[in-house]
């Protein structure tokens, strides 16, 4: 995501980080380069001249000009203004202090309401332990209520639903009164969209909001329209009042314009962020960050988030405990491959790690075909082969490489790199550090 700002803005950065000093002159030359990478991430015009203004202003301050390390400081600067940008803090949920606490969605048709329905009620169970139920109110899209019943019961919560025959205003009604009866900590209000903006769209929302009294009303928009999301947004906000976005398709938005705009234009946080088209893939919207990512620097917290949701405490000890005696298998390299996995994509992870972002990420060539060919030739061999590596000879290579579709040159070098990676762990085992450039010979 936001690929393109990404990467020149990291370019611009890279350029005032490596100068010694900086006059007014430079300072200039960046904020030209910066507002162009703006707009042509199709940022607000508005939000992007007050954007770089207050970025020249503080960057000619006396707290840059004539510092030791000026480069560092504005980028510092840009940092902390992409931050204040996109909201700032991180903003949440508010839950009603007697359950059900009801959630309204809203949008467009085609922004990926339903789906995010479905998404923000497994983000409330799993997260938060909340028993989640749904309605379905979309009555005239066709098979929307089918889609959320399927997808409803994918995310683990309650479907209520009365088909597309009934006012969905009455559905609603009664949708609330099912949650209370059966004791729910949330019910999500699933509404229908229109293709644009309408009095009928407006007054049937504004209904429902009156029968139900939501705790919070969430827009749903999509990142990849770009500045049209932003317009949507704030025309809603101006007919009906709502409390934060949830931003879909963002992982397909290599622009970014939409989620830098939207809180400027609006002021309304975007809460929530959906990155991918599995269910998990929906995560809280955090603008420090994100700005952080943008610039290259990383988002080690996610990525902790991330790793903490697939592993146990007790695994994570166990695992220490075999990379300290040196019995670490291939099982256990199996089931870390698999755990990475279940995390995301390999690039949206690499871009999580400081210095992989922007041009580092795009000249990399990450292929998710090459895990998918390693777990193969790991499933091939036998329990026994992978507790004990050693003993994969001649014949039984023979039989593993044909069993996964791969080549014995595959299967001899990933025995190989795995026996080196082996002889790394004992030696930090043993508080030593590996001659790392001696094993890379070895591997070749």
């Amino acid at each position: 995501m936001f690929d393109a700002l990404s990467e020149k803005l990291q370019a611009t950065l890279a350029d005032v980080r490596q100068r010694g000093s900086l006059t007014e002159a430079d300072v200039n030359a960046a904020m030209r380069e910066i507002r162009l990478a703006l707009l042509e991430a199709d940022v607000n015009f508005r939000v992007v001249k007050e954007f770089t203004a207050k970025v020249k202003e503080r960057a000619l301050g006396s707290d840059v000009l004539g510092t030791l390390n000026p480069g560092q400081q504005v980028v510092k600067i840009v940092n902390e203004e992409l931050t204040a940008l996109m909201g700032g803090s991180s903003a949440g949920l508010t839950f009603a202090p007697r359950p059900p606490t009801v959630v309204l969605m809203a949008g467009l048709q085609g922004s990926g309401k339903t789906t995010a329905t479905a998404k923000l009620a497994r983000f409330l169970r799993e997260e938060h332990g909340s028993s989640v139920a749904v309605a379905a109110c979309d009555v005239y899209r066709p098979a929307a209520v089918d889609q959320l019943v399927k997808v409803g019961a994918q995310a683990g919560a309650t479907v209520y639903e009365q088909g597309t025959d009934r006012d969905p205003v009455d559905i609603a009604r009664w949708s609330l009164d099912q949650a209370k009866r059966d004791g729910k900590d949330v019910l999500i209000v699933d509404t229908s969209g229109r293709l644009h903006i309408d009095e009928k769209l407006m007054n049937e929302l504004k209904d429902i909001r009156k029968a139900v009294r939501p705790t919070s009303i969430l827009l749903v928009v999509d990142a990849m329209t770009g500045q049209d999301a932003v317009n949507v947004a704030e025309q809603f906000s101006e007919a009906v009042d709502f409390d934060g976005v949830i931003m879909t398709k963002l992982d397909g938005d290599a622009r970014g314009g939409a989620a830098l705009s939207v809180k400027a234009v609006t002021g309304k946080p975007i809460v929530f962020a959906s990155t991918g088209e599995k269910l998990a893939d929906f995560e809280r919207f955090h603008p420090d960050r994100m700005a952080q990512r943008i610039l290259g620097m990383g988002d080690v917290l996610s990525f902790i988030e991330r790793a903490e949701q697939q592993v146990e405490e007790d695994e994570a000890k166990e695992l220490e405990r075999k990379l300290r005696k040196g019995e670490f298998t291939l099982d256990d390299f199996l089931g870390q491959l698999r755990m990475m996995r279940r995390m995301g994509p390999l690039q949206s992870l690499l871009g999580m790690i400081p210095g992989f972002g922007g041009q580092q990420l795009k000249n990399m060539k990450v292929d998710e075909r090459e895990l998918d060919r390693i777990e193969a030739i790991m499933l091939s061999m036998t329990p026994e082969e992978r507790r004990r590596p050693e003993l994969i000879k001649g014949s039984r290579r023979l039989r593993i490489a044909k069993g996964s579709g791969t080549t014995v040159q595959q299967v001899n070098q990933l025995v190989k790199q795995f026996g080196q990676m082996q002889k790394v762990m004992k030696q930090l085992g043993r508080g030593r550090m590996p001659d790392l450039q001696a094993l890379m010979r070895q591997t070749r």
